[in-house]
């Protein structure tokens, strides 16, 4: 299996609307569930830390293969998630690795 991990952090000038922002990206993402072939798990989760060099968000995802992972990356449904992030993204870190 690949486990594939994204952290954005999300702009925002007010704080409702960086909680908003943050919002949208946790919906776009949940919604990938059970509409992914080979996506074995899924999780978003909110930063409680409040540091100010923590990401916003986190995506944890589980795929079958590397072949799954690619499928994923060109699939419609995650397509329109990262479409919905867009330009709400201020950066983005990505890591993926297999697991053992």
């Amino acid at each position: 299996m690949i486990r594939h991990i994204v952290m954005w952090r999300v702009r925002g000038d007010t704080p409702a609307e960086h909680a908003a922002n943050i919002a949208t990206v946790c919906a776009a993402f949940e919604g990938l569930r059970g509409r992914i072939p080979g996506l074995r798990h899924l999780e978003v989760g909110r930063d409680t830390s409040g540091v100010d060099y923590a990401c916003d968000v986190v995506l944890l995802t589980d795929f079958d293969d590397a072949a799954a992972l690619a499928a994923y990356a060109q699939h419609p449904e995650h397509l329109r998630a990262r479409d919905a992030v867009g330009d709400l993204r201020i950066a983005r870190h990505q890591v993926d690795y297999v697991l053992g």
